[in-house]
């Protein structure tokens, strides 16, 4: 007789995996002390079916085990499997390689890296955009076993020197210029030698080194093994379909520099033997839905933001998408009223939401394409298989009580060896028995599946009310004239901090802030409103609050100076990007 225990869905789905799964289920519960039985392993390889967490901690159980495969040795067996299969398309560039010809060029490169002095061990910078050599160096470092430094390509001279002098670059691979960016200018300013200097005169195995730009303190560098990331990918393309789609085509606009980019795409490419497209090598939304079409593409990589921008193309109508199937939304809160346009306007009904961290490699949550519109819009998924999470008091450190709001906490494969040279930011962050703390607050539901409430620090106070500027944000994105919200906190005397919403109206629409807040009655009201323009993307399409929440916490500014500030503000190294449009409207409701 089968336990009255979590009964996999894979048994219920699939009669012919059962003794297997059966196997899995009777494991006994003594191997996993600690927790009542019923909240332990939630799922075998597929969705969910059935609730049964009693506590807000969730094991993903799998029938797969853990590869034990270098980036490398990943990468050959793919190229024996398929040879003359397209590995990637770079259209702007007009660069395609087959896995065959892409394995020569590594092969090449990882000589040539050789051949300049650099060693087992050796950092090597990679600053640009989205371009073949850029893929191409991140396959021929793992080759050679040197380290392979992500540099955002949107880093100017201060950041970029600390990033490559923090890790101690060796060689770094960029372009003369990309756009503004004047990338060998700045080598010169950092590395005055380099002008005199011949080839090679410049001075767990760990695969790469990610630095991830914060808008407090220097970008840390997150440390992640060639373990990490192959099992990621391996496990994030079994979640999505990889494994048994037929050679999928993957339309890849996120910046490669980032583990959404570089795992997702690349590492997904090595592992699953799937196709990517690069519409361009900086974001283009128009360059996006172009490639759809001319491509065949099946699936979509994108932010938010990327999303916005593309159903929002005027012609729109005109592109015929009915070769994409599914797709991924991640990178930062995801609205749901945003999936579901995404949905309607694009056709994709197979998308999901998923959520992780550079430090995880980076996906611990994903939804199944295959799940309910509400699951996909509304949560990030359940735990990726052969990860643990569990929600806990961010005081006390006790797990709480199934569906609160907690700090999310991550243990399994995926979790970073450290940040690089920072040993006591390492211990912060992960606990001693392998704990990593996100610092996102969200909560579980009895069948596993998360949703994100925002982070800890982004939490405001109001009057003593904890108020998740995430919840509001959902909520805005549902008024029909609205494009984009961002809520941040204002400094306020006697409230301690007022809630502002900055909102972007959708084209052509006119909104008053009176209307805004009719429409928020019985929700938070936000005590502050500006509806404006002043939303940028970056190359890592991050919408930064930093620099608005310093414009807005002065109260005394009006609009006039605002505007002010707004024309006349420098290049800063923390928020350089692109505004989306030019003019600058507020409307302040005090």
């Amino acid at each position: 007789m089968i336990p009255k225990i979590a009964l996999c869905s894979q048994s219920l789905r699939n009669y012919c995996a059962f003794s297997r799964a059966l196997k899995v289920v009777q494991t006994p519960w003594t191997r996993h002390p600690g927790l009542p039985a019923a909240s332990r392993g939630i799922h075998v390889d597929s969705p969910p079916t059935i609730p049964t967490l009693t506590t807000s901690y969730a094991h993903g159980t799998s029938t797969t085990s853990l590869l034990h495969t270098t980036v490398g040795e990943t990468l050959l067996r793919t190229v024996e499997r398929w040879p003359d299969r397209e590995a990637m398309a770079f259209l702007e560039g007009g660069v395609r390689k087959t896995f065959a010809q892409f394995q020569q060029d590594v092969d090449r490169a990882a000589a040539g890296l050789l051949a300049l002095g650099l060693t087992k061990g050796d950092r090597l910078g990679m600053w640009g955009p989205n371009t073949y050599e850029w893929i191409l160096f991140q396959f021929a470092t793992a080759k050679a076993g040197i380290i392979l430094v992500s540099v955002n390509p949107v880093y100017q001279l201060q950041e970029a020197e600390f990033a490559l002098r923090k890790v101690g670059c060796k060689a770094i691979v960029c372009p003369e210029q990309f756009k503004t960016q004047k990338y060998c200018n700045m080598l010169r300013q950092i590395c005055p030698e380099i002008e005199s200097s011949t080839p090679g005169d410049i001075k767990s195995a760990r695969y790469s080194l990610f630095f991830l730009a914060g808008t407090t303190g220097a970008p840390k560098g997150a440390t992640l093994s060639h373990f990490n990331i192959v099992n990621n990918a391996y496990y994030v393309g079994k979640r999505v379909g990889y494994t048994w789609k037929p050679h999928p085509r993957i339309c890849l606009p996120v910046p490669l520099y980032h583990c959404f980019g570089s795992v997702g795409g690349g590492m997904c490419m090595a592992v699953h033997g799937i196709s990517l497209v690069f519409p361009s090598a900086g974001y283009d939304g128009k360059a996006n839905i172009a490639a759809l079409e001319s491509e065949r593409c099946t699936f979509i990589y994108g932010t938010p933001t990327m999303y916005v921008d593309m159903i929002s193309q005027p012609d729109l109508a005109k592109y015929d998408l009915s070769s994409v199937e599914t797709g991924i939304m991640a990178g930062s809160p995801c609205p749901p009223e945003l999936v579901k346009k995404v949905i309607s306007a694009m056709g994709i009904k197979g998308i999901t939401i998923g959520y992780g961290t550079t430090e995880n490699s980076p996906v611990t949550f994903c939804a199944d394409p295959l799940d309910n519109i509400q699951r996909k819009s509304e949560t990030v998924g359940f735990i990726m298989d052969h990860l643990e999470v569990k929600v806990v008091n961010p005081t006390t450190g006790e797990v709480v009580p199934l569906g609160e709001l907690g700090e999310i906490m991550i243990r399994g494969y995926c979790v970073m060896l450290e940040y690089w040279g920072d040993q006591a930011k390492t211990e912060e962050c992960i606990t001693k028995s392998g704990w990593y703390k996100t610092g996102d607050i969200g909560s579980l539901d009895a069948y596993s599946y998360c949703r994100i409430e925002g982070r800890i620090k982004d939490m405001l106070i109001r009057g003593g009310e904890n108020i998740y500027p995430a919840e509001i944000e959902q909520f805005l994105h549902t008024h029909p004239k609205v494009k984009e919200a961002q809520v941040v906190g204002v400094k306020d005397f006697r409230m301690g901090e007022e809630v502002c919403a900055c909102i972007k109206l959708a084209d052509g629409e006119k909104c008053t802030a009176e209307e805004i807040k009719a429409y928020c009655k019985g929700q938070v009201i936000p005590s502050l409103i500006f509806s404006n323009e002043l939303f940028y993307i970056t190359l890592s399409s991050v919408v930064e609050q930093f620099e608005r929440l310093s414009l807005l916490s002065d109260r005394s500014l009006q609009d006039s100076s605002l505007r002010a500030v707004c024309h006349q503000l420098p290049a800063h190294h923390h928020w350089k990007g692109t505004f989306l449009n030019p003019g600058v409207l507020f409307h302040c409701v005090y």
